[in-house]
């Protein structure tokens, strides 16, 4: 079977088992108390008006898993892979239930991006926009342990695990705020590495990440129309911990695509940017959420939910396409310009609102 077809069945079937999962993960949810009731959970940032199951990720993560044994041979990087997101699994579960400290949630994401890097998981080189490679493979640290030489590459891990835990909190913050809005970015940006590698299927060493990325896209399709509006269930700290996780693990596998992973998800990354820093110039905590995000303003502005996230999917597809054809010098003007739109656009629309 040629890698074309294994892409589509991988894709089909994660689909399924996400699709399928939804409804008894909804269940689970509303059985164990794993609801958000926006009359309990009095919050600026809470937009939905009705009790909503959280957990979502959970679905995501069993059609993730199972699809990924049936198509992928259990090597260390899968085992690492699985191993991680299996552990935030778990950590977002108990975040729905019991809401965990926001910094305790950090280490744990910390904890969780160590499990693909121990397995091997690094950037040793990121193409530089200025006509240029970056070397992260050095310095190294050799150590003895149980019986062999092993290697640190203390750049390339440290670079790893930054990048990963970034993704996570980037994705979280700004991306899952509207019904649908974390799924569809997460189909459109798995797509796009998916497509990616499959310019270098020639390289048989790329066909796992192609098959890996085509079951990421189809783990959140499937899992898409439970939480487009109106939403069924909520994707909850697991479900954007899990796409954060698994799209920056994918982007450093596909030959370590960083530039083109930050071009497809610039709309929800610049815009979580902004929010930070603007919580940090006034003196609130940067994790402490509140109602500023682009996808708030553009609420307030008069969109509905349903075209607040279809703009996002259709902006996230329209920069997917560009990465795919831009070098790493234009993919910084790219980001540039995305940072100047959204900028302009949050200034804009804040001042219509007033």
């Amino acid at each position: 079977m040629n890698i074309y077809a294994l892409a589509v069945i991988s894709l089909l079937i994660s689909t399924a088992l996400s699709y399928f999962a939804s409804p008894f993960i909804i269940k689970f949810a509303n059985k164990a108390g794993l609801v958000d009731d926006p009359a309990k959970n009095r919050h600026e940032k809470v937009i939905h008006e009705y009790p909503v199951p959280r957990s979502g990720g959970l679905a995501v993560f069993l059609a993730f898993a199972i699809s990924s044994i049936i198509f992928l041979p259990l090597d260390k990087h899968l085992a690492g892979i699985l191993l991680g997101a299996t552990f935030i699994t778990m950590v977002g579960i108990l975040d729905d239930k019991f809401d965990i400290n926001p910094y305790a949630r950090l280490l744990m994401q910390f904890v969780t991006a160590g499990f693909p890097i121990a397995a091997g998981i690094g950037i040793a080189f990121i193409t530089s926009p200025f006509n240029g490679v970056v070397d992260l493979s050095t310095p190294r640290l050799e150590f003895y342990l149980l019986g062999e030489v092993r290697s640190l590459w203390i750049l390339s891990n440290l670079f790893a695990l930054f990048w990963i835990v970034s993704l996570m909190n980037f994705l979280n913050m700004g991306a899952k705020g509207i019904d649908g809005q974390l799924p569809g970015v997460a189909v459109v940006a798995a797509l796009t590495i998916s497509l990616l590698s499959l310019q270098f299927s020639a390289d048989i060493t790329q066909w796992p990440v192609i098959i890996l990325a085509m079951i990421t896209a189809g783990s959140f399709l499937g899992f898409l129309p439970w939480n487009f509006y109106p939403q069924k269930i909520m994707p909850g700290f697991s479900g954007s911990n899990l796409a954060g996780y698994l799209l920056a693990v994918l982007s450093i596998l596909s030959t370590s695509k960083v530039g083109t992973l930050l071009v497809v998800l610039s709309i929800p990354l610049v815009d979580t940017s902004y929010t930070i820093a603007r919580r940090i110039i006034s003196g609130k905590s940067p994790v402490w959420g509140d109602r500023g995000h682009l996808h708030h303003k553009l609420l307030d502005y008069g969109l509905s939910k349903r075209q607040v996230v279809l703009f996002y999917i259709a902006t996230t597809a329209l920069l997917g396409i560009l990465a795919l054809n831009l070098n790493a010098s234009f993919k910084l003007y790219t980001i540039a310009g995305i940072v100047v739109f959204v900028g302009g656009l949050l200034l804009w629309l804040t001042y219509r609102s007033k």
